[in-house]
């Protein structure tokens, strides 16, 4: 199985054999929080184990496959926090997928630090080059091991009972019986490896797609070329050059050379091409950026973070530089500052009022100039909620400018009075900064500018929202509170950072359209945007078609929960703030979003909504021009190998699917397949779902997997969300994520999808 790639792997790796060997590291949690492990590589080379030299046998692991990044030296808040004790070269931090924490390590020599990040990184380099064959050889490894309990390197039938609950299937006993005995082709009464290898495949036996195969093999044992080019072309709705297209899916998923030699496709090789990123549902040619990045940047929707150093609540969360560099690293191109005084004339990034943990904010400016523009290159924008006095003000505009340097826009890119908003294309590498500016964009070109400005710092405070969401409940002592802090002078030298973003408050829509610059930006709290988009939607999309707004969550979600981005979407918004530490809906529908166009975080607006001549009404999607409806027909084959939700040992899952669409109003919608009873390692529905849709080009479709149950609230099992213009036609398998957002291989779902105009 897996082994003999794992041997190869470690053949003539130094790094690797001492991992194998293993070592004890310091794992640090904080300044006095640092304790010895030995940690050591599995056999396996996918999992890495470790224990304390006190705790008995109690020990933790973690798959190679979780890890993200590797980050060298003291590049996270608690190995800074120890830089004066342990020297750089003996520090690195294993970054994992997803919100789960980081794991800060202190080596005991610099050699080692070497030895274990050079050897993981290999690991995961190797992981990322695996092809699905080996893919698949290592889930049966990983399997074969979970149930091996005694380490004999062979499995009894007891053993195999026991790994058929853990891989949630319940199977009556004859049954599983039958396919031990069929396995066991040395009828030793013990499956060892590639009997276990059989007994898998037996198990993971794909009726459902051998049915598909069969239609429209000739003789049910292989695909010609010819037949592959049907399938491809009336099951799969492929448009360009069929034939090579075959020829290529041939080459690269045939595992019989034999087979490739006829130009033909076998049914493994059909499997293996039906479970790769050419048969899922998100269409491969999307992923790249393929979008027109030359229009102004109001023309975009911006993936944007809110309150991007709280890595926890609103109230007593955690504050840390890692939240700004965990949004950047998922594609985030806005992020929030909230800027207070702080001692030493060094200004601080916390939430006000609160008992939210506080950073400085030259810290979070060294943050987003190192990650800015690791996974995109196109323009960030640094929201700044400034409440800081003058003199701090200047100090902020001096790390700005000290830390960021080139990369920070200080003046318009051609040195001329422009007239629209740059391009992403225009702006790559750059990042501008959102706030308040004295005076407007024309004047710095006269240079007529007074020395500062009284009058509002910030717009996006939580507090003055607050009160005018719930006049009543707030006391008029809060009010006074809040007219004296809106009364802050501002700094030119902060002003002067300011070009193609100037934070406004924005009086209505008709004063806008005559008086406010393509420049402006102005804030609005979910409630209001809401209020917005009842009483006058199409305005507040013609607004959007000229200029920047920000939208983020009401100041009562203290427990950082994030209401639903698609209705702010709808109205052209560009900058949906959402909370990016807690999972959910909200983010789901975010990354599903941002998961096209190279994941750059930015994705064009339909053409609908960038014309300044013409107002599109999401209300009324019917009364555009170019209106063609659409019906979604998607038919919930099959599931497998779903992931066990509840951890008592004879639970089974009791799997559903639900279909969302989230988009223009009239499109909102959700419908279940029935539920199958205790089988989620490979259940079988054949459900048609039916979904008539008036905008397609705003609707996404989200799947929802849940273990279904009649006393109480459905558990979540999994979920795949992504824009309708990017799925694919036909026969195509659905990934699924974990509600953290990570995969969760190899659980996927089976469909065949449809998308005709509606009549």
């Amino acid at each position: 199985m897996a082994s003999t790639g794992s041997d190869l792997l470690i053949r003539g790796d130094d790094n690797l054999q001492s991992m194998l060997v293993g070592t004890v590291m310091r794992k640090v949690k904080s300044r006095t929080w640092k304790k010895q492990r030995y940690f050591k590589l599995q056999d396996d080379c996918m999992t890495i184990w470790y224990k304390s030299k006190k705790a008995g046998n109690t020990h933790s692991t973690f798959s190679v496959g979780d890890v993200e990044a590797i980050r060298e030296g003291h590049q996270s808040e608690v190995l800074l926090s120890i830089a004066d004790e342990f020297p750089a070269d003996r520090c690195f931090t294993l970054v994992f997928r997803g919100r789960r924490s980081n794991l800060d390590l202190v080596a005991e020599s610099a050699e080692e630090a070497q030895s274990w990040i050079r050897g993981t990184r290999k690991l995961i380099e190797n992981l990322e080059n695996m092809g699905e064959r080996e893919k698949l050889d290592q889930w049966i490894s990983d399997w074969f091991k979970k149930a091996d309990k005694n380490k004999d390197g062979r499995m009894n039938f007891k053993e195999i009972r026991d790994l058929l609950k853990m891989m949630n299937v319940a199977m009556n006993e004859h049954h599983a019986y039958r396919l031990f005995t069929k396995a066991d082709k040395s009828q030793s009464g013990t499956l060892e490896d590639d009997e276990f290898v059989l007994f898998y495949k037996m198990l993971t036996q794909r009726d459902d797609v051998l049915k598909v195969f069969q239609e429209y093999s000739l003789d049910g044992q292989k695909l010609s070329q010819s037949d592959l080019e049907d399938f491809l072309r009336e099951e799969q709705l492929e448009g360009d050059d069929i034939q090579q297209l075959a020829k290529t899916l041939i080459e690269r998923y045939e595992p019989s050379e034999t087979a490739k030699l006829l130009n033909a496709m076998t049914f493994d090789g059909f499997l293996m091409y039906l479970g790769s990123a050419e048969g899922s549902v998100f269409n491969p040619q999307r992923r790249g950026i393929f979008q027109d990045m030359s229009q102004p940047l109001c023309h975009y929707f911006i993936s944007s973070s809110h309150n991007t150093y709280l890595m926890g609540d609103q109230l007593r969360g955690h504050s840390s530089v890692e939240g700004y560099i965990r949004a950047l690293s998922r594609g985030c191109r806005c992020v929030e500052v909230d800027c207070w005084d702080g001692a030493n004339g060094e200004p601080i990034v916390y939430h006000g009022h609160t008992f939210t943990s506080k950073i400085l904010f030259k810290d979070v400016v060294s943050a987003v100039s190192h990650y800015a523009f690791k996974v995109s290159q196109y323009p960030v924008i640094l929201s700044i909620e400034n409440h800081c006095s003058v003199e701090q003000q200047r100090v902020m505009a001096q790390h700005l400018d000290h830390i960021l340097g080139d990369k920070l826009l200080k003046n318009t890119l051609d040195g001329k009075a422009p007239i629209r908003l740059p391009s992403p294309e225009d702006l790559k590498g750059r990042i501008l900064v959102k706030a308040k500016k004295i005076g407007g964009l024309e004047e710095s070109f006269n240079g007529i500018v007074e020395d500062s400005q009284s009058g509002d710092v910030s717009d996006e405070d939580e507090a003055a929202e607050i009160e005018e969401d719930n006049v009543h409940r707030e006391s008029v002592r809060r009010r006074i509170k809040v007219g004296q802090r809106s009364k802050q002078r501002l700094s030119k030298e902060l002003s002067d950072c300011v070009v193609y973003c100037k934070s406004v408050h924005f009086t209505n829509f008709k004063h806008s359209r005559i008086h406010s610059k393509f420049y402006e930006v102005a804030s609005f709290t979910e409630s209001k945007a809401r209020k917005h988009l009842r009483e006058a939607g199409a305005e507040f999309v013609h607004h959007n078609s000229r200029q920047l707004t920000r939208v983020y969550p009401s100041g009562f979600r203290t427990d950082s929960s994030n209401f639903n981005p698609q209705e702010m979407w709808n109205s052209g918004c560009q900058i949906v703030a959402l909370n990016f530490q807690t999972a959910g809906e909200g983010m789901d529908l975010n990354d599903g979003l941002f998961r096209q166009n190279g994941s750059c975080g930015y994705v064009l607006k339909p053409s609908f909504m960038r014309q300044t001549e013409k107002r599109f009404d999401p209300e009324t999607p019917h009364k555009r021009d170019s209106y063609q409806p659409v019906v979604l027909s998607i038919q919930v084959i099959s599931g497998q190998q779903l992931p066990k939700v509840n951890i008592k040992e004879d639970s089974i899952v009791d799997p559903l699917v639900r279909v969302e669409i989230h988009g223009v109003p009239l499109d909102q919608d959700k419908q279940e397949t029935r539920y199958i009873d205790n089988n989620g390692f490979n259940p079988v529905w054949y459900d048609t779902l039916r979904f008539p849709i008036r905008c397609p080009e705003l609707a996404m479709v989200r799947f929802v997997v849940e273990d279904y149950d009649k006393t109480s609230k459905n558990d979540f099992v999994g979920q795949y969300i992504l824009p309708l213009s990017c799925m694919q036609q036909g026969y195509r398998h659905i990934h699924l994520l974990s509600k953290d957002g990570t995969s969760i291989p190899p659980a996927s779902l089976f469909v065949h999808i449809r998308i005709t105009d509606q009549e």
